[in-house]
């Protein structure tokens, strides 16, 4: 796994400047006035824009902060998958700059017992180096309560959202970026998601690996 990993770095050699949704992100300080835009389509009832199954995944953060990722069914659905990865933002956005980014997390447990999405820790990957270890949450905090709700009506973009309190300022912005992404179930201990391009062409700029070991 991390030898295919580390392939990543080759391939991002070629593909400076990324896709459609990655542009988006890199103009986060330009799109800080859309924070009411956000905060609207979060408050409309309603079914979410996802107009197929294709699953949301986001990931949000302080600009000083580490990073953290939510898989959900849809932009309505409680996350299946929430977790705090060992980086920051600003490492992320470094790595999104290459153009294509691979996040592999590998649960080293050796039991059978739980679906793959229910193992607690991982170690994780980015691009083929290791970052650290993470532990699944088991409980939404209010911050990330606070995120899944302004974004519940959104299905992809990017930009910066109101922070939960002022005191929060202090790390910086709270950025995001949420796309829809195609599930791929290789086996009980294996899934893949892949970024859908907003075009519907091209590579995925964003894939994602669940590996348990054997």
């Amino acid at each position: 796994m991390v030898s295919l990993l580390r392939h990543a770095a080759e391939e991002r050699r070629s593909k400076r400047g990324g896709g459609g949704m990655f542009r988006m992100f890199k103009l986060l300080p330009m799109l800080t006035s859309g924070c009411k835009m956000v905060a609207l389509l979060g408050s409309r009832p309603g079914k979410g824009m996802l107009a197929d199954k294709a699953i949301a995944v986001t990931l949000f953060g302080y600009r000083r902060g580490r990073i953290s990722l939510a898989i959900q069914e849809d932009p309505r659905s409680p996350p299946f998958f929430l977790i705090e990865l060992p980086m920051h933002t600003s490492f992320l956005h470094k790595e999104i700059d290459s153009g294509l980014v691979k996040l592999a997390l590998e649960s080293e447990t050796r039991t059978h017992r739980k679906k793959l999405v229910e193992e607690y820790v991982w170690a994780v990957y980015c691009n083929g180096r290791k970052s650290g270890y993470s532990i699944r949450r088991k409980n939404v905090t209010d911050e990330e309560r606070h995120v899944m709700q302004l974004l519940r009506g959104v299905s992809m973009g990017a930009g910066v959202l109101p922070c939960l309190s002022e005191k929060d300022t202090a790390d910086g912005e709270l950025t995001y970026m949420r796309g829809r992404f195609e599930r791929v179930v290789g086996s009980k201990d294996s899934e893949s998601f892949y970024m859908i391009n907003p075009d519907g062409s091209g590579e995925a700029e964003l894939s994602i690996f669940l590996v348990r070991l054997k």
